[in-house]
């Protein structure tokens, strides 16, 4: 019973200061600044429920730099911070002391980049110290290669750890969701021969309160951000634009992020001329910076997936009904949220165009020759999705 253990008051405490906490957090929900639809209200509580097991794998589980092992951030069911439909967030805790070995097989997702990076004032660490992309990670022949991560220079793929250095990241995108491959690797602490020390009282409490206090600052940082976009609708801005914090961001190419609010009865159109680019996509989300349901809702488009119109151009049409076009986004029940083009190795960094208007005028807005997609068409390209989001994630 109670008072038995010598720790039971430390543990009782801590297990109610957590909670005490995350009840806190709920009142971001209802901030001056979130939407009042019903559907976002509800996706906000849910999202700082699904983002206690991220924290508690931060913060807990996974946050031993002599332990560490790389584990997926994000999944269909646990997301934040706009991440991308097309991607395999993966990642662990290093030091800026030890030699890191990881070693597998790299996979073929259309991009493909690490980055170390150090502690810093945001919820996803500060300044990253060090990145590969794509071709400049050394891979054989049979797909296989080795990275290490140390102070000390060392042949082959290398990235110098920092004093400051805690966590990597590998970015995994996938432009053909059912054909492309992801990494299997792992991570090994030079010198590491001895267990984990058994869990204390001491150390459940820091982790506890450490996941509590994580939670409530992701959800309420990406929502202050997104509030900055929020100001300045239909217009695509980057991120180094609006905010000079440094933060754990994907190389080759800065995405440009446009906030939109779309009543029932309108439509939006939004237009560009994809660049030449090694990996391109549009995703598509939330007030919660959270994306759709990919599984089951038409949320994004890539290289792969988009269709083009004759003359190169891309046309994206946002509307609550199904408009027939392939190239259609979902708000899922959402009247607000952002849309992100994201140009990676592009030779330029074209800004789309929006038009917002009536439903009813969307016909004759549409060229002369406009690409159609039939009804037993749209299913299968959302089956299709789904079969796709299986193979990455293998659930």
């Amino acid at each position: 019973m109670f008072g038995d253990g010598e720790d039971d008051e430390q543990l009782r405490a801590s297990w109610h200061q957590f909670c005490d906490q995350l009840k806190r957090a709920g009142d971001l929900v209802f901030c001056d600044t979130a939407p009042k639809n019903p559907v976002a209200r509800a996706t906000g509580m849910r999202q700082l429920a699904r983002n206690i097991s991220l924290a508690l794998q931060f913060e807990l589980e996974n946050c031993d730099p002599e332990f560490p092992e790389l584990l997926h951030y994000f999944d269909p069911l646990r997301k934040q911070g706009g991440d991308n439909t097309d991607a395999l967030y993966l990642g662990g805790p290093v030091n800026g002391r030890d030699t890191y070995r990881i070693h597998g097989h790299r996979g073929n997702a259309a991009y493909f980049a690490v980055t170390l990076l150090e502690n810093g004032n945001t919820p996803w660490g500060g300044r990253v110290v060090g990145t590969l992309i794509d071709d400049q990670l050394q891979v054989a022949e049979d797909g296989s290669f080795e990275l290490i991560i140390s102070p000390d220079e060392h042949s082959g793929n290398w990235i110098r750890s920092t004093p400051g250095t805690y966590r990597i990241t590998f970015r995994q995108f996938f432009a053909d969701w059912e054909n492309e491959q992801p990494m299997v690797a792992v991570i090994e602490r030079e010198g590491s021969v001895k267990p984990p020390e058994p869990l204390t009282a001491k150390q459940l409490d820091r982790g506890l309160q450490g996941a509590a206090h994580w939670i409530q600052w992701s959800v309420e940082y990406w929502a202050d951000m997104l509030d900055k976009w929020q100001a300045r609708p239909n217009e695509f801005i980057s991120y180094a634009e609006l905010e000079s914090n440094n933060i754990d961001f994907t190389p080759g190419g800065a995405p440009l992020i446009s906030y939109w609010k779309l009543p029932e009865g309108e439509v939006m159109l939004i237009r560009v001329t994809p660049p030449r680019a090694s990996y391109w996509a549009v995703e598509f989300g939330s007030y919660w910076w959270e994306t759709m349901d990919y599984r089951y809702r038409l949320c994004s488009l890539n290289q792969h997936h988009a269709e083009l119109e004759s003359d190169g151009g891309l046309l994206v049409v946002v509307s609550h009904e199904d408009p027939g076009l392939p190239n259609w986004l979902d708000p899922s029940g959402h009247d607000e949220g952002y849309v992100t083009f994201r140009w990676i190795g592009a030779d330029e960094y074209p800004r789309p165009s929006v038009e917002q208007f009536p439903a009813d005028q969307l016909e004759a807005r549409l060229p002369q020759n406009v690409r159609r997609i039939t009804p037993d068409a749209r299913a299968e390209q959302l089956r299709r999705r789904r079969l796709g989001v299986i193979r990455r994630f293998g659930v």
